[in-house]
């Protein structure tokens, strides 16, 4: 199969919901074969993920309520780059806003689909360091508490399934060989 060729062709689009945070979108499509479908997409702007390392070596993590799952969820700052801002000023806003956090440095990691199958929002991983802890600005939705770990208890965390918050344990994942080089920076 010829794979830089779309096997769909879209026929039409319309909304079925919008809001601030992401809209939907069902799509009309025709096959290769002729047979036609409906697609629903969750389309959602790009985010970040700040995976915060303090100057002692802890992985700050929240303990956030997820009403959706009604479940308290150990996850990394996140959020939604808002119109205006590049993924950097984003991630620096949102580990201000979530944690009260002030980094010595924010260094990009990657970049990933978080529900391909039915959203095209795209996760940019940023690591921040030398992190410091102050007065948080917390939306009134935002249920958070904070816990720190050392770096390989939350490396533990995310690959176990301790964090099932997958952005957040992949984010933490991908982070680790940055990481590791700050650390030993930090010791030399």
């Amino acid at each position: 199969m010829n794979q830089t060729k779309r096997p769909y062709q879209t026929l039409s689009s319309h909304y079925l919901w919008q809001s601030q945070w992401y809209n939907l979108r069902q799509d009309q499509l025709r096959a290769t074969d002729g047979a036609e479908l409906t697609y629903t997409v969750i389309e959602k702007p790009r985010a970040v993920w700040i995976v915060p390392i303090t100057n002692e070596g802890e992985l700050v993590l929240i303990d956030q309520y997820r009403y959706a799952v009604d479940a308290w969820c150990l996850e990394v700052p996140a959020g939604n780059v808002e119109p205006g801002h590049t993924p950097e000023q984003q991630a620096a806003q949102e580990l201000h806003e979530e944690i009260g956090g002030q980094a010595g440095q924010v260094v990009p990691v990657g970049e990933f689909y978080t529900m391909n199958g039915i959203c095209d929002e795209v996760a940019l991983v940023f690591l921040a360091v030398g992190v410091t802890l102050g007065e948080a600005q917390r939306e009134p939705t935002e249920h958070i508490t904070l816990r720190l770990v050392m770096v390989d208890e939350g490396l533990d965390m995310a690959r176990s399934g301790q964090i099932k918050d997958g952005p957040s344990a992949l984010a933490i994942v991908l982070s680790e060989p940055a990481i590791r080089r700050y650390l030993k920076e930090q010791q030399a």
